[in-house]
């Protein structure tokens, strides 16, 4: 993942507005505790998160991938009153604690927490999304897309994390491994995708932002 110059991405974070205490509390919790703590979205791409959602005040936030809840929490800053986030994770064992950081940064009434197969739970939701946050198995990125698209609201954005994959989209042909091949396919898809706009940021491991016409 660390592809961008080291010292570029710290001048990027060192100008960036900071976050919160209890989301510098859940990035030492994970990085202590939680395997893979990589995976954690992280200060830079956090604010980025928040940023859009304070701008486009979403109403309904669906995440696919809630890991720690890093992302969820950033996320839910920009709930109008009322609001709700559904993230949905198949990691049973991280529910204790995330949930207590969900409550130690006082969203868990804002937050529903499903734990299973996003393919089958993404289907059983009744609601029209404003925001959709992919950042889940890269193998099924496409067909993640093709579930929430129907249930996206006009204006609505989805935001699909690590399309960049460490540099290894530029392989092309040359890819080997199902989930760089998958990537690949999914920006391609994306990209002539006439029902939306995009733009592919190279922030962090690439964030794919998609405004639904």
């Amino acid at each position: 993942m660390e592809f961008i110059d080291s010292k570029i991405e710290a001048y990027a974070e060192a100008h960036t507005t900071q976050e919160s205490l209890g989301l510098q509390k859940l990035n030492r919790d994970t990085q202590a505790k939680i395997l893979m703590p990589r995976m954690l979205s992280g200060h830079l791409q956090g604010r980025v998160l928040s940023l859009i959602s304070k701008i486009h005040q979403p109403k309904r936030i669906l995440e696919i991938g809630t890991y720690t809840g890093y992302s969820a929490i950033c996320m839910a800053e920009g709930l109008p009153e009322g609001g709700h986030l559904h993230t949905i994770d198949i990691n049973e064992e991280l529910m204790p604690f995330t949930q207590s950081h969900l409550k130690a940064n006082g969203i868990e009434d804002s937050v529903t927490l499903h734990i299973g197969d996003a393919t089958a739970i993404v289907g059983s939701l009744e609601e029209k999304w404003d925001l959709v946050f992919i950042d889940a198995d890269k193998s099924n990125y496409s067909r993640y897309y093709d579930l929430v698209m129907p249930h996206m609201n006009s204006g609505g954005l989805i935001i699909a994390d690590n399309v960049l994959w460490s540099g290894k989209v530029l392989e092309e042909a040359d890819a080997k491994d199902i989930d760089t091949k998958e990537l690949i396919l999914f920006n391609q898809k994306v990209h002539e995708d006439s029902r939306v706009e995009n733009v592919l940021l190279p922030i962090r491991d690439g964030l794919m932002v998609i405004r639904v016409k």
